[in-house]
């Protein structure tokens, strides 16, 4: 069974999230490209020099406030990129509520 830490440093096991969904504030981004760094496979820079969420199939999603889910071997290094952003522009939330889990509105 997998375990994780929530924002508030409590151990839960990743079923309690259920399934989440990331999304990017270009509002906020700094072009940084720590996120792509992190997750390749979930974040990249456009041309603008900004960073976008991709869907599944590796599709650039550049509509305002595209999501994309977080697949769960990718979970760490997601919420990392949120953590580590320094534009504090990175939302994981879940999917059923869209509580914010990671990321700068986190509880």
């Amino acid at each position: 069974m997998a375990y994780r830490r929530n924002s508030r440093g409590h151990t839960v096991r990743n079923e309690e999230l259920g399934d989440l969904e990331v999304w990017i504030d270009q509002d906020l981004c700094t072009g940084d490209g720590i996120c792509a760094q992190y997750a390749p496979e979930v974040f990249e820079l456009d041309i603008d020099g900004l960073a976008y969420v991709k869907s599944a199939d590796d599709e650039l999603l550049q509509e305002k406030g595209a999501t994309t889910p977080v697949p769960l071997a990718l979970l760490t290094e997601v919420k990392d990129s949120a953590k580590e952003c320094p534009g504090d522009c990175i939302h994981v939330r879940r999917v059923t509520d869209r509580v914010e889990v990671y990321g700068p509105e986190a509880e």
